[in-house]
């Protein structure tokens, strides 16, 4: 398969949320950079996304947990984490 050299829309589109998370490869995250550089829709797009996220991740730390939701959230993810290995 050719390594593609830039990205378009379509791509960054499919791939924004994981920029957003830093879930890429640094070319990867490279090519999304560049294709944000030149094109405003796209941008405006991130830039939204980017607001949403932040104004989420900012609220959820607000929120008061109980000791055993943050136990089952946390058995749950070790128990997906060894789905993923095996």
């Amino acid at each position: 398969m050719r390594q593609m050299d830039r990205y378009d829309c379509e791509h960054v589109f499919k791939r924004l949320d994981d920029y957003l998370d830093r879930e890429l490869t640094p070319q990867e995250m490279k090519l999304i950079e560049e294709h944000l550089e030149i094109c405003a829709w796209c941008a405006e797009t991130y830039q939204f996304q980017a607001e949403v996220l932040n104004a989420v991740r900012s609220r959820l730390q607000r929120i008061p947990t109980s000791s055993r939701l943050l136990a089952k959230v946390s058995s749950a993810l070790k128990k997906a984490q060894g789905e993923v290995s095996d």
